[in-house]
């Protein structure tokens, strides 16, 4: 990775997170490094910019929500109402000057970005149907709490724990849907307007959270470090997941979904020293990320239970009303968590192993789906109808009748 020379200074050394586990890191790469063929060698250049980006913010989404939290009536307050009006006709000439500063910054699309690449991508990911919901919610979302610092983070805001676990994931699984429709991320779009809100959301917690938040310890509440993971949990990680499970990706398709990622990233405000589309730099800048990460909190396994019991709280529609759908639901999530996580990783989190039973049908059946059914004449259509239809339904499940849709952003 070539690091920027306008790469933001940040006050301080790293905070004490940084590189507390290292073995333990260098351990659970142990898959990335085999299957997106990673240099073991530490590229220190680049762990140094980890370290000070722990404690770099989304600067743009940060003026935009002091502006935001600043009380109503106050000179340069922006609302919610102001903001959503943006996102959906543009900020107005008397709109107030961070939010028209913000609007002007996120209408402006890069000059790299090339549309027919960007809806590639998305129809990919539709193509993918309940491969990629599976994978995201296994080894992206699971396997993300194997690590201190974001996790202690989502708790500490109520975020996918309690009552709200079931909507927060709905509210995730609804804007990763909305990413998978061609067009959707030009500016004014369903995704574009999705994904900006999720930056203005980060944006805010942020800034109510930073001056209770032990930045000493942990780095910025969402700081530039965790927000690169979290994109390589969406892009490469899927990427890998999904051909762990059998499906068929040609590399122009790989290229595609990346490129797409590339743009969402920036939307998203992630730093440019942490946006690639080249999927093997990816899974390095990973890799360090995870030389980088902290052991396990409680907060972890306390995630994990959440994220397995609320399993049992979604509508599965056409399935008789009994615990048969939602013993195999749970059953079936251990058993992909044991594969792609291992058994030690699946106890860390206080969930029980199971033997990866899962992918004995699954890598079959994609197989037969990805690379025998998509060869033939509209097979690759069929698919993403089959995808389309798949995500409709893991909506609905999680929705169970409610409208689709995201939270409103806090004042």
């Amino acid at each position: 990775m070539a690091i920027t020379t306008e790469a933001p200074q940040a006050s301080g050394n790293p905070p004490a997170r940084f590189r507390s586990a290292e073995a333990r890191g260098y351990k659970l790469s142990r898959g990335l490094r085999w299957f997106g063929g990673i240099d073991a060698t530490v590229d220190e250049a680049l762990m140094a910019r980890i370290g000070r980006a722990l404690r770099e913010r989304d600067e743009p989404g940060a003026a935009l929500a002091a502006a935001i939290q600043t009380r109503a009536g106050t000179p340069g307050h922006v609302s919610h109402a102001q903001l959503q009006q943006a996102l959906r006709t543009g900020s107005p000439a008397d709109a107030p000057d961070a939010l028209r500063d913000f609007m002007e910054l996120v209408n402006t699309v890069p000059g790299w970005v090339d549309w027919d690449q960007v809806d590639r991508g998305a129809r990919l990911l539709a193509r993918f149907g309940q491969n990629a919901a599976d994978v995201l919610t296994q080894l992206s979302l699971i396997g993300g709490y194997r690590f201190g610092g974001v996790t202690d983070f989502l708790v500490a805001t109520g975020g996918l724990t309690g009552g709200r676990t079931l909507r927060r994931l709905a509210e995730t699984q609804f804007w990763t849907a909305s990413l998978s429709k061609p067009g959707a991320l030009a500016p004014g779009g369903e995704a574009w307007q999705l994904t900006v809100h999720v930056r203005c959301m980060h944006a805010i917690v942020n800034r109510g959270m930073e001056p209770k938040w032990d930045v000493d310890r942990w780095g910025l509440p969402v700081n530039q470090a965790d927000q690169a993971g979290t994109l390589a949990l969406f892009d490469a990680t899927v990427l890998l997941g999904c051909r762990a499970l059998g499906v068929a990706i040609s590399e122009a398709d790989a290229a595609a979904y990346m490129h797409m990622w590339h743009y969402v990233g920036w939307l998203l405000g992630v730093h440019p020293d942490f946006l690639t589309e080249d999927e093997s730099e990816r899974n390095r800048i990973t890799y360090h990320l995870l030389l980088a990460a902290p052991d396990i909190s409680e907060a972890g396994p306390q995630l994990s239970k959440a994220i397995f019991a609320v399993q049992a709280d979604r509508d599965y529609r056409g399935w008789p009303k009994n615990g048969l759908r939602i013993r195999w639901e749970q059953e079936r999530m251990l058993s992909m968590l044991t594969g792609f996580l291992g058994a030690e990783s699946v106890r860390e989190l206080e969930l029980t192993p199971r033997p990866p039973w899962a992918f004995a049908y699954l890598i079959p059946l994609n197989t037969l789906r990805y690379r025998i059914c998509d060869r033939l004449p509209g097979g690759e259509r069929r698919r993403e109808q089959w995808g389309r239809a798949n995500i409709q339904r893991i909506l609905e499940s999680y929705f169970k009748g409610q409208a689709f849709g995201v939270g409103r952003l806090s004042q």
